[in-house]
């Protein structure tokens, strides 16, 4: 493993573990859901960050949770998170900001610069929007000065909670339709691509493994992120496509995600056989 601070700090530190870019990682990189499920305040955060910060690189509100939010509460995480060198996303709020129309996208992108968020998720599972639309609005988060982190699949209607029964009502679009978007909104300047789980991995009788595999021979393990927000999908993400996929999951899980990352523990199909290779000159070109 890469000896970094949080490494020589690390307990057991003469136990080996697979390696692991130091921060700012390109690659392995987990973004964790804040608050949505549970209520995510500072003292919580405080306790997730000081003893898997070292693991963490996003983390992500949902669902616009931050807009119930009090202003000093949210910036409070926020700034937390920086002190932890963990950046900050909104997750896919932009959609609902969209239906406002008028300058409430400008105001919205001034706003999360002023709270402190790093990362502006560009999402349009409930909302329709020609292509062209979508990559302006890539071109705009990153004027703005915030990364944009467009999500691209291939469910209609993906979000929320919706039943499997309903998204097979909704249909799917083709896969080299969302693998053209997303090329573009990488040639605008994206950040990285999300992934949207629903239709390939979540809400389907059976997983849509193929989707996966074009997406990554297409754009690369290093330009996309999935959702893998359930313990056997990121299993199967690592046991697939090895500890340097990306992925998004609940802030409940990285321990175990993290765990299954370095080799340490996992089941009885993964146990001892999620390991890495890195040539020493890797190390350098990384910092």
């Amino acid at each position: 493993m890469t000896t970094t601070e949080s490494e020589t700090e690390r307990t057991f530190a003469f136990l080996r573990l697979n390696e692991r870019p130091p921060k700012p990682r390109s690659r392995g990189v987990t973004e964790i859901r804040g608050p949505y499920y549970t209520p995510v305040g500072r003292r919580y955060l405080e306790d997730v960050l000081e003893t898997m910060g070292a693991w963490i690189d996003t983390l992500k509100y949902a669902g616009g949770s931050f807009a119930l939010m009090p202003r000093k509460a949210v910036r409070g995480l926020n700034e937390l998170c920086h002190e932890h060198e963990v950046e900050v996303s909104t997750g896919g709020f932009l959609e609902y900001v969209l239906a406002q129309r008028g300058d409430a996208v400008a105001r919205y992108l001034a706003e999360c610069r002023e709270l402190g968020f790093d990362i502006v998720e560009i999402s349009s599972g409930f909302v329709t929007l020609p292509a062209d639309d979508l990559v302006r609005l890539t071109k705009a988060v990153h004027a703005a000065g915030l990364k944009p982190k467009p999500e691209v699949g291939i469910q209609f209607g993906a979000g929320g909670a919706s039943s499997v029964a309903a998204l097979e009502a909704e249909g799917t679009r083709d896969v080299g339709q969302a693998i053209e978007l997303a090329k573009r909104h990488l040639d605008a300047d994206a950040h990285l691509i999300m992934i949207e789980s629903e239709g390939i991995t979540e809400q389907v009788r059976e997983w849509r493994t193929d989707v996966v595999a074009r997406i990554v021979s297409e754009l690369g393990l290093e330009r996309v992120m999935f959702e893998a927000a359930d313990p056997d999908v990121f299993s199967w993400y690592i046991k697939n496509y090895g500890i340097d996929v990306n992925l998004f999951v609940d802030h409940s899980q990285i321990v175990q995600l993290e765990c299954l990352r370095a080799g340490i523990w996992g089941t009885d199909d993964t146990w001892g056989r999620m390991l890495s290779y890195r040539r020493p000159f890797e190390e350098e070109e990384e910092q």
